[in-house]
């Protein structure tokens, strides 16, 4: 709702500009895709490899 908020300020003070962002904003938006996708495969990775290095210890207070 705020994003739409800004953008009908941009487009009041500066229409050219706002029709442009329209536009564009899908492009970068497909662009993005894989960079999020990247973003989410190395998380899992440093989620494995916390849980592969804390195993131990979680074993070890169990007992």
């Amino acid at each position: 709702m705020l994003t739409f908020l800004f953008w009908i300020i941009l487009f009041i003070l500066c229409w050219p500009l706002a029709i442009l962002a329209i536009v564009l904003y899908p492009i970068f938006w497909i662009i993005s895709i894989p960079f999020r996708l990247l973003g989410i495969a190395v998380d899992g990775v440093f989620g494995l490899l916390k849980g592969i290095i804390t195993l131990p210890g979680k074993l070890l207070q169990r007992l």
